[in-house]
């Protein structure tokens, strides 16, 4: 058994992010495994950091995000009592794992956390949202400058900005950035679901851990993320996010998801108290 397991899915990764954030989580006292999935077609990544407590399993191909993750979570379900599924542009400091092991030994009813996600330069990163529509995945993607008032609007809202960042609160979807997940949460809610190759299977892992426990943004808890938007970038990525969108809600509904109401207002009431 393991006090934690850590599961990194990297590819084509720069060596000096991967080591900082495997680093960064062996940085503690615990009883700790860091299991690297390789999606690159070489395994140049494979002699970077040795240990015990390191495994790499090269796949030599990109078989997604979510798969990839599954092939950890395979390897760990049973055999650990947390584990943080972490992407290897993400470092913090020392503190940061026993203070999430604290927080989650204490709350029987929490499955999932995210910190506070930070640039580099220590700005914020809204990654605490609610469950998308169709229509806000659009606007975000297509309209913020052409629009920018309503797209504006629409972020205030689905990014959960008029919490101010600086309470814990109930999150509807966690960044699959960063989620420091409880084992039995994983048992219930099942592994990722391998129709998404990239984008919104963290949406859709959310939303069935939510089903059983409480997700939870963690203000006193900070992380940095070089977070680099790609799918705003390269077109085939943009591709995989427009062909993941329409995937998630044939499965849980496009305009008509009561689900969704559901969960969204229940996690914004509680700001109107």
């Amino acid at each position: 058994m393991y006090d934690i397991t850590c599961g990194i899915v990297a590819y084509k990764t720069k060596e000096e992010k991967l080591r900082r954030a495997v680093q960064s989580f062996l940085n503690s006292s615990f009883n700790v495994k860091v299991f690297i999935v390789d999606n690159s077609p070489d395994d140049r990544l494979k002699n970077i950091l040795n240990g015990i407590n390191i495994e790499y399993v090269l796949n030599k191909r990109n078989c997604g995000f979510g798969s990839a993750h599954n092939q950890i979570i395979d390897k760990v379900i049973g055999k650990t009592k947390y584990h943080l599924i972490m992407n290897p542009d993400i470092y913090f400091e020392r503190e940061t794992i026993p203070k999430l092991f604290d927080f989650m030994e204490l709350k029987t009813d929490v499955g999932c956390i995210i910190p506070k996600v930070l640039y580099p330069d220590g700005s914020v990163q809204y990654l605490s949202r609610l469950l998308p529509s169709p229509i806000t995945l659009f606007m975000r993607r297509f309209c913020s400058s052409i629009i920018k008032g309503f797209s504006d609007k629409i972020n205030y809202r689905y990014e959960m900005r008029f919490s101010g960042y600086e309470r814990v609160m109930d999150v509807p979807y966690i960044s699959g950035a960063f989620m420091f997940l409880k084992n039995e949460a994983i048992e219930k809610a099942g592994k990722f679901d391998q129709r998404f190759f990239m984008y919104l299977e963290d949406v859709d892992f959310s939303r069935r851990i939510n089903q059983y426990f409480r997700n939870i943004y963690l203000p006193d808890v900070s992380i940095y993320h070089e977070h680099g938007r790609d799918s705003y970038r390269k077109s085939s990525l943009l591709r995989y996010h427009i062909v993941s969108a329409i995937k998630y809600f044939n499965k849980w509904g496009w305009f008509f998801d009561p689900e969704r109401s559901s969960i969204n207002a229940a996690a914004i009431s509680k700001f109107n108290k």
